[in-house]
């Protein structure tokens, strides 16, 4: 994946997220939350569970428990997980577009760009490897 791509699917993923808050659905907020991680995944490596807690994306601060949500209650809930993983998204399209931060998934290509953003590259790899940030 190229930087210019990864950088228009997750805007892509931003302006749902922002349709989302604005309608929410949550058959559509399911869609979406699996091509976001998807992407990102693809983009930044896998999370373990201590990361995912740790952002708390998709754990709203209500859940209802034992019963169906009520409309307005899962259009909450939708709202909530939307902006939590849209600010997520923003996060990472600000790393890679702004702050030009190496990613996982970089192909040569987009690595060639002469190591512009501070550390620059992906390390000798020629992009294809896991780049770990600490």
């Amino acid at each position: 994946m190229t930087r210019e791509e990864l950088i228009a699917r997750t805007a892509q993923l931003v302006e749902e997220g922002v349709r989302l808050e604005a309608n929410p659905s949550l058959g559509a907020l399911r869609t979406w939350l699996q091509l976001s991680d998807d992407l990102l995944s693809r983009a930044w490596g896998s999370m373990d569970r201590y990361h995912l807690t740790w952002l708390q994306v998709g754990r709203p601060t209500s859940i209802v428990r034992g019963r169906p949500m009520h409309e307005d209650e899962a259009a909450g809930y939708v709202r909530e997980v939307a902006a939590a993983k849209t600010a997520v998204l923003r996060m990472s399209l600000d790393a890679v577009g702004r702050l030009r931060m190496p990613f996982v998934g970089e192909t040569a290509e987009a690595a060639g760009d002469g190591g512009t953003g501070g550390s620059g590259g992906t390390g000798g790899s020629g992009g294809t490897g896991p780049t770990r940030l600490r």
